[in-house]
């Protein structure tokens, strides 16, 4: 049903990567990944607009479905608090309002994918409001989503798309959870898998802790259809990682994970550092996803100008073993092999 010639699908990870990641793994014969959250809907027809002049194959354009929050002046007040000691020890200035815009899919992102009709949409967080899927269906595009339940899974199956990322909490950057706020409920990727392949009439990727060509055959033989690989490919040159989130990467640093909400008020897996050990990797008492970014982000800003990673997000599954300095090209070869 993808179309593509290997069962490798790379994870679309915001932040850390652009079209030239799609691109190279397309060209290998895998299905490469745009991550759209982060992007104006200019930015968004400007990289398919790449993938389309560039690579061969189908490919993938992702987004993000939360509900944007109001704002809420206690919880901001505290989590300025928190945070406080740290701007005076790296003298800074109190935190402003600015920082990286998460985009919920919305109808500007549907007036690009009706004008350039990519092959295939997938969403995170659930699926947009009825009459925004409609658009996207109506361009011709296969719907894939993220579950990390068997309820989501079901959901999703009685929304009607098309294959289920099955999302096991060993993966790495934001939970794809979407009915429920309680981490109890996440559970590995094996479980998972076989979970809902037994669940589901519809095609289940297996995605969490795959990072050599050993777990997709793994994935394969629990009845997955293919897998989502994000964490072996931050270390490939076409990677937007930052340099002191390649050190933690290639670092034993990277055997330590733990799902956080401090970088951006939602659930993420990423490498411990000194701000998760000090304030605890998950607190109820901050801004919700996306509002907890902006008091953070100066102090991530001048802590990587000196080389630390204490105050940044350091997205990666809980298997980091299949990190390598190749191409994206070169890595899906390897996991297909």
């Amino acid at each position: 049903m993808f179309g593509t010639e290997l069962p490798i699908i790379q994870a679309p990870m915001a932040g850390a990567q652009g079209s030239a990641m799609a691109i190279g793994v397309c060209n290998a014969g895998g299905m490469g990944s745009l991550p759209c959250a982060m992007l104006t809907p200019d930015g968004i027809a400007n990289e398919i607009g790449e993938i389309r002049a560039h690579a061969q194959g189908p490919f993938n354009v992702n987004f993000f479905c939360h509900t944007q929050p109001e704002p809420d002046a206690e919880r901001e007040r505290t989590w300025r608090t928190l945070l406080s000691p740290y701007y005076a020890e790296l003298g800074l200035d109190a935190p402003g309002s600015g920082g990286p815009v998460r985009r919920p899919f919305d109808a500007s992102a549907a007036a690009v994918l009706e004008l350039l009709k990519p092959p295939i949409v997938s969403f995170h967080f659930g699926l947009p409001a009825d009459p925004l899927l409609q658009r996207v269906r109506a361009t011709g595009a296969r719907v894939f989503a993220s579950a990390t339940t068997v309820d989501e899974a079901l959901w999703l199956q009685r929304k009607g798309v098309d294959a289920i990322i099955a999302q096991g909490v060993e993966a790495g950057g934001h939970r794809g959870m979407f009915l429920s706020d309680d981490v109890t409920t996440q559970v590995g990727t094996i479980a998972l898998v076989a979970q809902l392949v037994r669940a589901v009439s519809i095609p289940v990727i297996a995605a969490g802790g795959i990072a050599d060509a050993s777990g997709v055959r793994a994935a394969l033989a629990l009845g997955a259809v293919a897998a989502q690989v994000g964490t072996a490919y931050l270390l490939c040159p076409e990677a937007t990682t930052s340099a002191v989130h390649r050190t933690a990467l290639s670092s034993d640093a990277a055997r330590h994970t733990a799902l956080t909400n401090l970088f951006t008020g939602r659930p993420a897996r990423g490498i411990v550092n000194r701000v998760m050990r000090e304030l605890g990797p998950m607190r109820a008492d901050i801004p919700p996803f996306p509002l907890a970014s902006p008091a953070i982000l100066p102090l991530r800003a001048a802590a990587e100008a000196r080389g630390s990673g204490d105050f940044s997000p350091l997205w990666a599954g809980q298997n980091a073993t299949g990190c390598h300095t190749v191409s994206a090209g070169a890595l899906t070869r390897q996991l297909a092999l």
